[in-house]
């Protein structure tokens, strides 16, 4: 079977001018399933908005309220929260009560390195 189905991914590079048929079976291996693939576009997608991106990096440099983000970037509450609702669903938000107020925080320390990381990509250029 192993031999059929390398056979078959040989066939497919010659087919496709693939000249290094070990190189593309090494890195077809490691490939992680469309799935995941598909959900890694679908975060970048997440941070792909102006909005949402100016929203988290209020986040990255305090824990806030609604109330408190419109102020700062000059939105609506409405707009904020509508936008917080997508972070939250993403898993790039989350939020806590205290009293009558729901402060929101980046939810881990991945999307600060995320937001970190990115802007010091594009600092150095």
């Amino acid at each position: 079977m192993a031999n059929i189905k390398k056979a078959g991914i040989e066939e497919s590079a010659q087919e496709n001018g693939v000249v290094h048929g070990d190189l593309v079976e090494s890195v077809q291996a490691q490939m992680p399933d469309i799935d995941i693939l598909y959900d890694l576009a679908e975060l970048y997608r997440i941070f792909a908005d102006s909005t949402r991106i100016r929203i988290l990096y209020v986040l990255f440099e305090k824990e806030v309220c609604v109330c408190d983000i419109a102020g700062i970037l000059d939105m609506t509450v409405s707009a904020v929260s509508h936008q917080l609702r997508v972070l939250r669903a993403a898993h790039l938000v989350r939020f806590k009560r205290v009293g009558k107020t729901s402060l929101y925080s980046l939810a881990d320390d991945h999307v600060k390195t995320i937001i970190g990381q990115g802007m010091e990509h594009i600092s150095e250029g």
